[in-house]
């Protein structure tokens, strides 16, 4: 375009904006999309939940599987054998840690009881505030006229707590059963389905990458679940022998609470923090009893997730704290528990799937927390312009 011309001068500006309005509607497309999309994903949830969860497990237990495979084990008899396992592990969880969840539930009336009569003074103070509270309020504001009270609609029965646990209990059978179902069948003929989806590549290029990306997931996935599992494993044992040793009620069910909570990084852990401060604050007189419990597992949590999970996990496998925040509180608005237990995996994978792409590498560094830039050139404008400029 030449500069001198007036009318192409003239044209620029038009043509600027026929390009954004022409912008527009696309992003107005990709919005709704997204909506669509997360709408759902969020009503779905009940069909999607098992899928999901399945393919993930089978991402993660593929090796084992293979493993078998190459001691001569049939492959549908070590899918069975995988799955069994799992399922074993699971029930012997469960079963580890009802006794010690029924008592404490059977001494929750006398549990809360000591908890008021502890916080008894807190909470005259806070009523003789709110008591204050609306005594200024009255005498700031002119007193109206006196209505006819309306009546209150009668309120729609609620559903016993018989039968919420009967049905929450139904839900969460038929859905591990769903799990277990479609895992064992992905783990069965897990090597026929990806042959499948490699055949339908169209370049060997494309079916190379496939099978490098479906390989290093399944190698990272089992790699993460069984360090991390290990390392809850440590926690829960350490929390639960200490929490005998400092005359908390109940360390059995402490140490599983570390455990099982520890996958969820960082809300897991204040979770558990919280937790043991109440219980404590319950159990103990003494305000050094009280806070040594707290104090003692914010120790451990520390040593956990700065020292040893770093340094055990490695590099490969190292996330971005904020990215796995929102990830989990994401996830958790649109699945619940569930949904925040799959967001690191899923983190995982994604991230293992932008390393293989080159355009989507930036994003994958942004999942890792790698920077972009070196660290003398990052903070600096000129810095970034000269970094540009070099690559």
């Amino acid at each position: 375009m030449n500069e001198n011309d007036p009318s192409a001068a003239e044209s620029a500006p038009g043509l600027r904006r026929l390009s954004g309005e022409r912008r527009a509607p696309s992003i107005l497309l990709a919005g709704l999309l997204v909506l669509a999309v997360l709408y759902t994903l969020y009503f779905a949830r009940a069909v999607l939940l098992p899928i999901i969860l399945a393919l993930l497990l089978a991402l993660i237990l593929t090796p084992a599987v293979r493993l078998l495979q190459r001691m001569r084990v049939p492959r549908m008899l070590g899918a069975a054998i995988v799955v069994a396992l799992l399922a074993g592990s699971l029930a012997g969880l469960i079963g580890w840690i009802y006794e010690p969840a029924t008592q404490w539930i059977e001494k929750a009336p006398s549990t809360i009881a000591d908890l008021e009569r502890k916080l008894r003074g807190i909470r005259k103070s806070v009523e003789d505030m709110a008591k204050v509270a609306a005594k200024v309020e009255q005498l700031a504001t002119p007193t109206p006229a006196p209505a006819a009270k309306p009546q209150a609609p009668a309120a729609p029965a609620s559903p016993g707590l018989l039968q919420r646990t009967f049905s929450t209990t139904l839900t969460f059978l038929v859905a591990t059963g769903t799990t277990l179902v479609l895992l064992y069948f992905l783990l069965a003929t897990g090597d026929m389905l990806l042959q499948r989806v490699v055949g339908m590549m169209p370049t060997r290029a494309d079916k190379k990458r496939v099978l490098e990306i479906t390989h290093t997931i399944e190698s990272r996935m089992a790699s993460y679940l069984g360090t991390v599992t290990l390392i809850n494993a440590g926690l829960g044992i350490v929390t639960g022998v200490t929490m005998h040793w400092l005359g908390m009620p109940n360390p059995v069910l402490w140490g599983v609470m570390a455990f099982a909570f520890n996958y969820f990084p960082y809300l897991g852990a204040a979770a558990s923090l919280v937790i043991l401060t109440i219980v404590s604050a319950i159990t103990f007189t003494e305000m050094r009893e009280v806070l040594l419990v707290p104090a003692v597992f914010f120790v451990f949590t520390i040593i956990e997730g700065q020292l040893l999970a770093p340094m055990i996990i490695g590099r490969s496998l190292t996330l971005n704290p904020v990215i796995i925040l929102v990830s989990m509180l994401f996830w958790a608005w649109l699945w619940g528990v569930i949904g925040a237990l799959l967001a690191v995996p899923v983190l995982v994978a994604f991230k293992t799937f932008c390393e293989h792409h080159e355009s989507m590498k930036p994003l994958g560094e942004l999942i890792a927390g790698k920077p972009s830039l070196s660290p003398v050139t990052q903070l600096s404008p000129e810095g970034v312009s000269q970094q540009s400029l070099r690559e």
